[in-house]
């Protein structure tokens, strides 16, 4: 219905006092009036000034805003089944925007309400003080989108445009697995602020005419190149031939070029960074749970070849030795990473090395809650948010609900996504993020340091490329609780950037806010400020591609907001659901094989078991088949449970990834009772799991096979098919076929005739194994040399781009 007057109401439940929309504050009780302009999607059409559902006002086509901030969503029902990538993909925010409500329609499609769009606001009726852009309007209140970046790419300096391209880049793996990989092709959904990157909206691939490809991409960034930066332009000229002739074969790939390139034009940066810590026990805690990396009260300044690290640590609240859990992980964190050769690590083997630290950090709190006997309640714990700058480079490290946010002078974003209750709903597609608050158990936790064993602690590793003035504030929830940061942030943070307010007094205040307005919590903070001139000394100009050494284990770097990992809580099905649709580099995992000098005392044992088995087979048959179809209860892991005494490995099933080479050295032909086939397509299982022996096999796999997982797929009754391609073979002239030295000592039994053996697979077959058949009988050789495992990793060649260069096509 249209009005008169727009009336923002408090979103304070003892006031709720309406205020006119160009009030930043509360005018009866000085609470901040949150202005949330919402992006529209879908058929119901209204007019500016009109209100929808008593709350949504229609500020202008296809803007909206909430009237009624405070207020939770009262839709209850599922999000439809269309939207439901935006929650999927809610760990890219702000790449990618969320569900913040949706209105159903009986005559029309349902209008889904997106927060976090690539808007601003200029004028009073901002809760930001600064105009974000020189386009915007100078009319009060104005609601603006943030320029396409196509508009922006002309003036970009060149360390933006490829810092642009490589956030492209990384979004193809999640966008594809979501089937909207589209949104990367359409200009006016592809928004910059700043040097980042946003999506105004996703687009179907289903709506287009045939799925998008990276030949596609290449093809789109080719009419770019004439409007590159010329330090740039020829690198981007081969960079898109790659693509086009499909010598850049996977996004990864393509990430490890322009990585490459950014490392160049990066080292020409000028950067000072400083930063501050500062840790407070608040006034109602009997102690300090919370602890910081440097020591509370630092305040130093870096160079720009200094690598940075900066922790923040909360230990668990209600958990006894939370206090000393967060110590334990900063003194284990810090010592791990002073330890690593930073200028010489690529960035994938860098972001695995940060996992191992956390998980180092983990196993070592997990061992003294076991010495200790601590169980249930008792356990300690400690959430954890750090920050390392390299370069031009910062990672960010996060598990539990410490958090990041990101703040320029456009705006302030959190770039960690909590491990609670409420976001894991999100992710899995449950909920939207406002409905899933509303469950008495949203903001408890899913997984923290020291709660069990690291196998099973996902953390999350993000990589940003600040490319401007910036600060990152790394905080405890102390402060972060109840949208604090989002209140202050321009009254607190942005000064810092006019260089009005130093790192030491903003530390302050901040812990000051988090004492007075939230008060039942420790507040920590840590301040990272990056100064990055607007004129830098020119970069070197990137005629080609660069060279590239990849590391030995590859595996897809996540933009900002991406973890790293899946959550804890996530199963097998639904991180298969959202595994990348295109191969990637293939790695090797080597799991430790069993020692061949004890191989003949272990036969000897097998037999005799054997035996006995068969015996027990004979006398209990009734009884072995009562135990053998007793369903086994599956138990989810939660905080507070008793973990074991002892931390085990990541199953072999995790790590088969797409990308992942194994060796097979158990085969049918050494006398194991099913043959182990490769299909051409995913077929049925019989009961024990191998493959219906019905269906035409493109060979035998024997042993000493090395395959490569190019795709997992879950069938219709749920089983896991891997799709695999035949690197190696025993019978090929191939240094993976030979013996170790340990296994010419053994002698191999000998086989009988059999004239109907079956056929053999080759090298550069390609179909499909079960993966429950496959896991029993892979075991790594570790004697194979880097040049051995290159040979098969090899099997998706390395591009080398030759031959002319595509006329670049004119932008539109």
């Amino acid at each position: 219905m249209p009005i008169a007057k727009v009336m923002l109401y408090c979103p304070n439940p003892a006031c709720q006092t309406p205020n006119p929309e160009d009030h930043q504050f509360c005018q009866k009780c000085q609470t901040l009036l949150p202005h949330r302009y919402l992006w529209a999607l879908g058929g119901v059409s209204c007019q500016p000034g009109e209100l929808l559902v008593d709350r949504y006002l229609c500020k202008r086509e296809r803007i909206f805003l909430d009237t009624h901030p405070g207020l939770l969503s009262s839709n209850f029902a599922e999000v439809p089944e269309r939207f439901l990538p935006y929650l999927r993909l809610a760990p890219l925010r702000p790449h990618v925007p969320q569900v913040y409500d949706w209105i159903a329609s009986a005559s029309a499609a349902p209008l889904i309400l997106l927060e976090q769009a690539p808007l601003y606001v200029t004028g009073p009726a901002s809760s930001s003080k600064t105009t974000a852009d020189p386009v915007a309007s100078t009319r009060s209140g104005d609601v603006r989108l943030f320029p396409a970046l196509l508009d922006a790419w002309p003036q970009a300096s060149p360390l933006r445009q490829l810092n642009w391209l490589w956030q492209l880049a990384n979004l193809w793996h999640p966008l594809s697995s979501e089937q909207v990989a589209a949104s990367l092709f359409e200009p006016d959904l592809l928004r910059v602020e700043g040097g980042l990157v946003r999506l105004l909206e996703l687009q179907f691939d289903a709506d287009r005419r045939d799925p998008p490809t990276l030949v596609d991409l290449g093809q789109l960034w080719s009419g770019w190149v004439a409007t590159a930066s010329p330090k740039i332009r020829g690198f981007l000229q081969h960079l898109c031939q790659g693509l086009i002739n499909k010598q850049i074969r996977n996004a990864e790939l393509l990430t490890h070029y322009l990585d490459a390139a950014l490392a160049q034009v990066g080292q020409t940066q000028t950067r000072q960074i400083q930063i501050a810590t500062l840790t407070d026990q608040g006034p109602t805690r009997q102690r300090n749970e919370d602890a910081c990396y440097p020591a509370s009260g630092t305040v130093q300044r870096f160079e720009s070849a200094e690598p940075v690290l900066l922790i923040v640590c909360d230990g668990i609240g209600g958990h006894q030795g939370g206090d000393v859990a967060s110590h334990l992980a900063i003194e284990s964190l810090e010592q791990h990473v002073k330890a690593l050769p930073l200028p010489h690590l690529d960035p994938t083997t860098l972001t695995v090395e940060l996992e191992k630290a956390i998980a180092v950090a983990n196993d070592q709190i997990s061992q003294r809650n076991d010495q200790e006997q601590r169980y249930d309640r008792q356990r300690m714990g400690t959430t954890l948010v750090m920050g390392l700058a390299r370069g031009h480079e910062l990672y960010i490290m996060h598990v539990g609900d410490s958090r990041a946010y990101w703040i320029t002078r456009r705006g302030c974003h959190q770039i960690t996504l909590d491990d609670d209750v409420a976001s894991r709903e999100v992710r899995l597609g449950y909920s939207f993020y406002r409905q899933a608050l509303q469950q008495p158990s949203a903001g408890s936790l899913v997984q923290a340091l020291g709660m069990g064993g690291s196998s099973s602690l996902y953390p999350t590793v993000q990589r940003l490329i600040p490319d401007e003035d910036c600060v990152f504030l790394l905080c405890s929830d102390g402060l972060s609780d109840n949208d604090r940061v989002e209140e202050v942030w321009e009254s607190e943070l942005l000064p810092i950037l006019d260089g009005s307010v130093d790192l030491a007094t903003a530390s302050r205040r901040l812990v000051d806010i988090g004492n007075q307005r939230n008060g039942y919590d420790n507040v920590t903070v840590g301040l990272i400020h990056y100064r990055i001139p607007a004129q830098q000394p020119s970069p070197p100009t990137l005629s080609e591609l660069p060279p590239l050494q990849l590391p030995s284990t590859l595996q897809p770097t996540l933009t900002l907001g991406a973890p790293a990992s899946p959550a804890a809580t996530d199963t097998a099905q639904t991180r298969l659901a959202t595994a990348p649709a295109d191969p990637i580099k293939p790695r090797v995992v080597r799991p430790q094989p069993a020692k061949a000098g004890i191989l003949p005392l272990l036969l000897g044992i097998g037999v005799l078991l054997g035996m006995g088995g068969l015996l027990l087979a004979l006398l209990l048959p009734s009884s072995i088949d009562r135990r053998a179809t007793s369903p086994i209860p599956q138990l989810e892991p939660e905080i507070g449970a008793s973990p074991p005494t002892t931390s085990t490995p990541a199953p072999l099933a995790e790590a088969l990834a797409v990308g992942t080479v194994v060796q097979l050295t158990q085969s049918p032909l050494d006398g194991n009772s099913q043959p182990l086939r490769l299909l051409p397509a995913p077929a049925g299982a019989t009961p024990e799991g191998a493959p219906s022996p019905a269906i035409e096999s493109l060979g035998v796999i024997p042993q000493g096979t090395l395959l490569g997982i190019l795709k997992r797929q879950e069938d219709s009754q749920r089983q896991l098919w891997l799709n695999v391609r035949v690197c190696s073979t025993p019978a090929g002239d191939s240094p993976e076929a030979r013996p170790t030295p340990a296994e010419a000592d053994v002698a191999a039994p000998a086989l009988p005739v059999n004239p109907q053996r079956p056929a053999l697979v080759q090298p550069g077959d390609n179909g499909w194994i079960a993966e429950a058949t496959l896991l029993p009988r892979i075991t790594v050789r570790p004697d194979l040399s880097v040049e051995q495992i290159s040979e098969c990793v090899q099997s998706v060649p390395l591009p080398t781009i030759e031959g002319p260069v595509p006329s670049p096509t004119p932008p539109p």
